[in-house]
């Protein structure tokens, strides 16, 4: 499961001070003069900068979201059949998302003798009777042990439908 470590989030800060100008009879000079802004302007201020940071923090929330997971399609563009990419590395928690892109039906099974010791390749991978029959289908798993994971589809693996994982 992925989980978002930090985020910064940028407000806007207010005074709730107002500067007014007042010239002098006899100068050139200009004078600055600083008042108290009134409560109630400053209740309204503080309300819409709480808004603006709620926005904010929603759209860190959302966007880090969709950082935390890696697209792999099934099947690449130009309708070969093959993972895209094949080869790539994630930070071990991410979550990848196999895309059913174009060539289905596809799957994903993992290789249980090449993966890190330890991992059930049944529990990570579909099943080898299971597929995506459609355009836009997905699967996803999530890879926590670090390692070198090989997988593959298992009606195109004769076509060299094969890919691999570097969980970091």
């Amino acid at each position: 499961m992925a989980s978002v470590i930090s985020s910064a989030v940028s407000v806007p800060s207010f005074t709730g001070l107002k500067a007014t100008s007042v010239k002098a009879a006899n100068t050139a000079a200009t004078t600055v003069k600083v008042a108290a802004a009134s409560p109630k302007l400053s209740v309204k201020a503080s309300l819409k900068d709480a808004a603006i940071a709620a926005v904010a923090v929603s759209a860190s929330a959302l966007l880090a979201g969709n950082a935390l997971a890696f697209d792999v399609l099934l099947g690449d563009n130009d309708g070969a059949l093959a993972f895209e990419p094949a080869t790539f590395s994630v930070p071990a928690g991410e979550k990848i998302v196999f895309k059913n892109n174009r060539g289905f039906p596809h799957n994903v099974v993992f290789d249980e003798d090449e993966i890190p010791a330890g991992v059930d390749a049944a529990k990570i991978s579909m099943g080898e009777d299971d597929y995506l029959n459609a355009g836009g289908e997905e699967y996803s798993v999530t890879l926590t042990e670090k390692g070198t994971y090989s997988f593959y589809c298992a009606p195109h693996q004769g076509a060299g439908m094969v890919g691999k994982v570097t969980v970091t």
